[in-house]
Order: C-alpha cells, then structure tokens, then sequence
C-alpha cells in the first residue's frame, strides 16, 4: 500500500478526511492551528496545512473508493501517474507538526538572506535561507522541500 495525494475542493479538507475515514480509508489529513483576527475579536483556528490535498493509504486496486467521498476532485498526477508519498515524508510532516522545534541552536547577528544549516532535530542537515527574525521566531526557506517554517525560538543561548 502507498500513501496516494489527492485533490479536494477548498475548505473540504477536514470534511473529506472524515468521509474517506467512515468509508474504510487510511487518510491523512495534517492541520494546523492558525489565529484569525476579525474586527471584533481572535479566535484560534484548526486549518489544514496543504490546501485542497489530502494523503490516502490505499492499494492500486482500492483507487476508485476514494470518489465515494464528497469534495475528491482528482488524484494528485506527476509523470502521468498518481503522484506517491513516502512514508518517511508523512513521518516527518507528523513529527515536524506534533514538535515544531528545530533543535539547539543559537541566534547571534542573524539577517534575512544569510544561509544556515540545521544541525539537530527533525532537520538536521538541511541547509535554510532566513526570510525574517524576530525576537522569538526565525522564519527559514527549507530549499530541498520547497518550504517555509517558522521556528519558534524558546531559549536563546
């Protein structure tokens, strides 16, 4: 079995996800919790982390279970075949959401555009470009995954 991306409609997510679990699939649905501001108040939000895509662990054989589901548009394609993820990959997305701490590290004289590289935690040896520090958060460009994170920074040493 392999875990399969699939396209939703937006804000169907979490509701597809739920269907796709009713019907007997493995489904993985990453969130997160976001603060939105309206103009009379903040409220803490649980947004999914990929917009309109979900993982599925199914067999080639169990693929045309997944449009059983309300909001499935399609199976996520690359090459001309329905693109795959690792299991390593939806290890790390589980492990980078439940700790989103990068590790030890120290923030002396840091400046958006200098280049790091991480050197514990979930990771290690992945080479960042910093986009903005803050007093308490460094945001970084992981370049190898084409993404944007935000470390929380506890402890400055």
């Amino acid at each position: 079995m392999s875990w399969y991306v699939i396209r939703t409609k937006p804000q169907h997510e979490i509701k597809t996800a739920n269907c796709l679990e009713r019907l007997g699939v493995e489904v993985y649905c990453p969130v997160i919790k976001e603060v939105r501001q309206w103009s009379d108040r903040k409220k803490k939000v649980t947004v999914p982390l990929f917009t309109s895509y979900l993982f599925v662990n199914l067999s080639e054989k169990e693929h045309n279970v997944v449009f059983q589901a309300p909001g499935v548009l399609n199976y996520l394609y690359w090459l001309k075949k329905p693109a795959i993820a690792k299991n390593e990959e939806i290890e790390a997305i589980k492990v980078w959401i439940n700790n989103d701490k990068l590790g030890d590290f120290q923030v002396t004289h840091l400046k958006p555009g200098d280049e790091l590289k991480i050197k514990t935690g979930n990771f290690a040896n992945k080479k960042a470009v910093i986009q903005e520090v803050g007093g308490k958060k460094l945001k970084l460009i992981l370049k190898d995954l084409g993404w944007t994170l935000t470390a929380h920074i506890d402890e400055v040493l």
